[in-house]
């Protein structure tokens, strides 16, 4: 049952060499031994790039990768942080006075997230001290949700600290609320996957309100993570926030001229639900009413009726104050027939037809083509990666999260996996040193992992 609490198990140290490990350097660092360890895990999206933030499911499942942190609640107000990889500096600040930093996203302000959305959560006055000593496995900026596993892991760190309870779908929306201090627009698949998933499926995640549907994935595929190198921060850089203006003014114009109370409007969605047609029909209404030419600030507000002030003041986000051109027809196009094509693989899962595999990875292609053309969320070296692995024997293969670089996520018949590997390996990444040094932890077969979950040594 999705519904409940993260689960807490209790665990034989000696049986676990890294929490072993990390609880020995936890004592180096702190003098003193961790009370609890929590775990959040990374995801891979299947298919459903950039719709979350529209309102529409998205189909992700978590990996074994994760964020582990070690925990002693302490008898003051600081918290200490620090990480097993020293390229991540220590850090330390008054629970009291929580400042996030948004124009450089380190890694502890993803960690501050977390702790202030279960503080403001339930209004603590005098939340606890902790030291905390945090072990990453899943790839920086890949695409696979390595900072929205921090938040959700130093949010359940949080409430165990301070003796409070929630349910997971409680945890997950108050993660995706409180991400958004960093200036991240996001949706909220991926703080919904890292405390819903369950081990051996993958889950339909959809929203408002929040639930996750059980999709069994076909026996006769591996679905394989290649990372491009490329690393992207959703925080650091602008593309992403765009996007989620560009749907919002989509959204709006679209509305205008259907005659809705635009000014309530605010995803893809919303326009879809008021209207009550299907997801056929909005493309349709999108290439009567929006032009695929890129439409400046000026026309968005002639077509809306406001002023530029107006416009910077209530729609646009703080990080697109300048952005003067935004495309719409594009963006919308894409949305709408990425949330179609989430909801027939999910259907063809169900129904598991003979052919059931090539036409998921029809439908993987189609969305990575849409991604590139329709959405401009892809780069040189994701297109190349996914050439290369639909060469070598994927029947389907996109890139996964927020694209500009990060993973691709390729599937791969079960029977050619090992060759596939292979070679990937030598065309991708080992004629390049600096691939070659990361390929270790960049070309992977992963299965779906559980969720978000607390340890205590038995």
């Amino acid at each position: 049952m999705a519904g409940d609490a993260p689960s807490s198990l209790p665990v034989q140290l000696v049986e676990q060499p890294r929490l072993l490990k990390l609880k020995e350097s936890f004592i180096a660092k702190f003098g003193s031994a961790p009370k609890f360890y929590v775990r959040a895990p990374g995801r891979v999206n299947l298919i459903g790039e950039h719709i979350d933030y529209c309102g529409y499911a998205v189909l992700p499942m978590a990996i074994e990768q994760d964020i582990l942190i070690a925990v002693e609640p302490v008898n003051n107000d600081v918290v200490q942080l620090a990480n097993t990889n020293s390229l991540y500096l220590d850090f330390s600040t008054s629970v009291n006075d929580i400042q996030i930093n948004k124009t450089k996203p380190q890694w502890h302000n993803y960690f501050l997230c977390g702790l202030k959305g279960i503080q403001e959560h339930f209004g603590l006055n005098n939340p606890t001290g902790m030291n905390c000593l945090l072990d990453g496995t899943i790839p920086p900026s890949s695409g696979l949700s390595s900072s929205s596993a921090l938040v959700c892991c130093a949010g359940l760190v949080t409430l165990r600290a301070n003796g409070k309870t929630l349910s997971k779908v409680e945890l997950a929306e108050i993660c995706t609320k409180s991400e958004r201090y960093i200036g991240t627009e996001g949706g909220g698949m991926d703080q919904s996957i890292s405390f819903l998933a369950e081990e051996g499926t993958a889950k339909l995640i959809e929203f408002s309100p929040l639930r996750a549907t059980d999709v069994r994935l076909p026996s006769g595929a591996a679905f394989v993570i290649a990372n491009s190198c490329v690393e992207m921060n959703k925080a650091a850089t602008s593309h992403y926030n765009i996007r989620v203006m560009e749907c919002r003014l989509a959204t709006k114009l679209l509305s205008k001229s259907k005659g809705l109370d635009w000014k309530k409007m605010l995803r893809l969605q919303d326009v879809q639900a008021k209207l009550g047609v299907s997801l056929e029909e909005m493309l349709t209404i999108v290439e009567e009413v929006l032009h695929p030419e890129p439409y400046s600030t000026e026309e968005i507000c002639k077509c809306l009726g406001i002023s530029l002030e107006d416009l910077r003041s209530q729609i646009l986000s703080q990080n697109t104050q300048d952005v003067s051109t935004f495309k719409l027809h594009q963006r919308a196009k894409h949305v709408y027939s990425e949330a179609a094509r989430v909801l027939e693989f999910k259907k063809i899962c169900n129904e598991a037809p003979a052919n059931a595999i090539q036409l998921l990875g029809e439908l993987m292609n189609q969305s990575y083509i849409s991604c590139r053309e329709m959405y401009e969320c892809s780069c040189p070296e994701l297109d190349r990666l996914v050439d290369i692995c639909l060469q070598f024997g994927a029947v389907g293969s996109r890139l996964t999260g927020a694209g500009w670089g990060g993973c691709t996520v390729s599937m791969v018949p079960t029977d050619k996996l090992n060759t596939f590997l292979k070679n990937v390996k030598k065309a991708y990444y080992q004629n390049d040193v600096q691939r070659l040094a990361l390929e270790n932890n960049s070309l992977f077969a992963t299965k779906p992992g559980r969720g978000a979950l607390v340890f205590v040594e038995a």
